[in-house]
């Protein structure tokens, strides 16, 4: 059985809830209410309030459907924050080089569902033990595999011609390398034999 709950233009930015609310995501209620009421974020009490309704909704749902539901065995299967509408005071701000900034006010609009169903359970990351081993060992492949891609349409044409150049000039240089090295080969051989015939 699931049950909902929301709360609507809160106090405070999205911004600001999320950090709560990604506390208590995937928690069971009593060590979610636990971390919202020894929690120093000024929008845990607004989701402490909208969390304990939706365990009044749970109950209710229950009551209705009459079936016996313990309020122990939920947890928050999901939980996630709105932004809500942005107020714009009439107060301002100094701001730089004699500018006047208005005063903004956010509001949000916090959803808890809660669940009595099992949990599914947390995928494992296959790797060699260490943290983020089989993320890094996917890595190198990954970034061989983008370099190796090539551009396509018009960019592709520029770069073309680039490498038809550089081969080019490789292939001169390695026919220039081959035929200097024959040179030296030729010497080296006329050398041996001059010495062989002076040693005879």
């Amino acid at each position: 059985m699931e049950a909902i709950a929301s709360a609507k233009y809160l106090r405070g930015s999205a911004q600001k809830a999320r950090l709560v609310v990604d506390m208590i995501r995937g928690k069971d209620v009593n060590q979610a209410l636990a971390i919202l009421r020894y929690s120093s974020k000024r929008a845990s009490n607004l989701i402490e309030k909208c969390m304990r309704s939706a365990i009044a909704n749970a109950n209710e749902a229950a009551e209705k459907a009459n079936v016996a539901i313990d309020p122990d065995d939920l947890w928050v299967k999901t939980a996630f924050v709105d932004r809500g509408p942005t107020k714009n005071r009439r107060r301002v701000r100094p701001a730089p080089q004699g500018r006047a900034y208005r005063e903004q006010r956010h509001f949000c609009h916090v959803t808890i569902l809660l669940s009595n169903d099992e949990r599914p359970e947390p995928t494992k990351v296959k790797g060699n033990g260490k943290r983020g081993g089989g993320a890094a060992a996917a890595k190198p492949a990954k970034i061989a595999e983008s370099k190796g891609r090539k551009r396509g349409g018009a960019a592709a044409a520029p770069r073309a011609k680039r490498l038809a150049a550089k081969t080019e000039a490789s292939e001169k240089s390695e026919a220039a390398a081959r035929s200097e090295g024959e040179k030296k080969a030729a010497k080296r051989a006329a050398k041996k034999k001059l010495t062989k015939a002076d040693a005879e």
